[in-house]
């Protein structure tokens, strides 16, 4: 059973960032609650106040500014699945998206949930991550933008302060000659949290080489992390089959994954070095498809 708790009702955002200066703590945000009403249950949290972020339609927006894409922090995993912004402008999210969880949850939980948590397996983090992502995060004195790389600090911790609301996500429009991908490896494959997931954006110049290069690993340390190392060996080469070997190696050691009851750590780390190898892969494969170098 839950245990008991007060309930906010704001309608607009300054109302809550009003209500969340004055509460502090004591006040936990609610969106979908997928996971907070998870943990209330379980005896994890225990708020005394639930604020409903349920009338904030300004949170639920998906929208172009200037040069990057902007996602409201209250709009739903369902909405990124299906949005055409999402799908020219962040495939690698959409993908992510249709793997979380199964429709009922898909049409309940939102990103800003997703990244507040701050588990090492949220869905959506790896493609943000490898997107290159920011967060704008919102309080009664002001607003300040954090990249996704920063806010995320350790097991289900973030740099969210208990005054502030995690408001708007964006990133900049990849740049023409780049894709991204996700992938994650659950025990079933549906509903399932991931044993190891991996997000991946890879831009070429004109020469076909490596411009930019993002990789990013679920599941595998105490937060979603990047591989800078295996980063930094892509770029500026060729996308040939030993390099992109080498940098799914380099993926691999940068991982400090745990043994539990959904993987081994042994088995954690080569499966991450699998995934990266294939999914640069399959982007090295679209990138020669779409110049008629292979059918």
């Amino acid at each position: 059973m839950l245990p008991e708790f007060n309930m906010l009702t704001p309608r607009t955002l300054s109302q809550a960032l009003d209500m969340l200066a004055a509460g502090g703590s004591e006040i936990a945000p609610l969106a979908g609650g997928t996971n907070l009403l998870v943990d209330m249950r379980g005896g994890r949290h225990r708020p005394g106040t639930l604020m409903d972020l349920g009338k904030l339609d300004e949170l639920r927006s998906i929208q172009l500014d200037d040069d990057c894409v902007v996602v409201g922090g209250c709009a739903a995993i369902a909405e990124l699945v299906s949005n055409p912004l999402i799908a020219q402008h962040g495939p690698s999210l959409r993908d992510a998206a249709a793997m979380l969880g199964n429709p009922l949850i898909r049409n309940r939980a939102t990103i800003a949930g997703n990244l507040v948590d701050g588990s090492p397996a949220a869905d959506t983090v790896p493609p943000l991550l490898a997107l290159d992502a920011e967060v704008e995060l919102a309080s009664q004195s002001g607003t300040r933008r954090v990249p996704l790389d920063e806010f995320l600090v350790g097991v289900r911790q973030t740099l969210r302060r208990p005054d502030e609301l995690l408001t708007f996500i964006r990133w900049s429009i990849p740049p023409p000659r780049s894709s991204s991908a996700f992938y994650k490896i659950g025990l079933r494959k549906a509903d399932a949290i991931a044993v190891v997931s991996v997000g991946v954006m890879v831009a070429l110049d004109e020469d076909g080489h490596c411009e930019r290069a993002r990789i990013a690993l679920g599941s595998v340390a105490p937060r979603v992390i990047r591989a800078h190392a295996a980063e930094d060996a892509l770029r500026g080469q060729p996308m040939m089959d030993d390099l992109i070997a080498e940098a799914a190696r380099l993926a691999a050691e940068a991982t400090s994954p745990i043994d539990d009851l959904r993987g081994s750590a042994d088995y954690r780390r080569r499966t991450a070095e699998v995934l990266v190898r294939r999914l640069i892969g399959q982007l090295r494969a679209g990138f020669l498809y779409a110049a008629g170098e292979i059918e």
